[in-house]
């Protein structure tokens, strides 16, 4: 039962090897932080069975006045609301904070006992207020947008 950065010790098929024009950058990304591995960028909860389950991306962080906070942390937590589908939280530049956050969500396709237009002020308050008690206070998000698509990579 433990927690860490995911690394690689040996190369594969296909690896990358450089980033075009800035090779430097590649190796202060991948190779520095760990020497003899290469970093994946991604956290990563081993059981005591030996199992693996990746967190997230360590990259993927928002500092909230001097707080460091995952992304995928909030998304976890959101993603447990009833209302919820999926969700995104993503930063944006705070004049007093430093960085604020935003969260959009995904709803699920089913009857909130609300009728269908569930009030989007009392949603954007249960899933605030289930952060600052999953989390903490400074970790709820200052704006809550319903969506009717996330942003996707290519691989989901």
């Amino acid at each position: 039962n433990v927690s860490g950065a995911l690394c690689i010790s040996q190369a594969w098929p296909g690896m990358a090897r450089t980033i075009y024009n800035d090779h430097k950058r590649f190796l202060e990304t991948y190779l520095t932080s760990y020497p003899g591995f290469f970093f994946t960028g991604d956290g990563v909860y081993r059981t005591s069975e030996g199992y693996y389950q990746l967190t997230g991306r360590l990259d993927d962080t928002i500092s909230i006045s001097g707080h460091r906070l995952g992304t995928a942390e909030v998304e976890n937590v959101v993603n447990h609301h009833v209302a919820v589908a999926e969700s995104a939280v993503i930063g944006y530049p705070h004049e007093i904070k430093g960085e604020g956050k935003m969260l959009s969500f995904l709803p699920q396709n089913i009857s909130w006992g609300y009728g269908m237009h569930y009030a989007q002020e009392t949603l954007a308050a249960e899933l605030q207020e289930l952060i600052s008690k999953k989390i903490a206070k400074y970790a709820a998000p200052d704006y809550v947008q319903v969506t009717h698509r996330l942003p996707k990579t290519r691989s989901g």
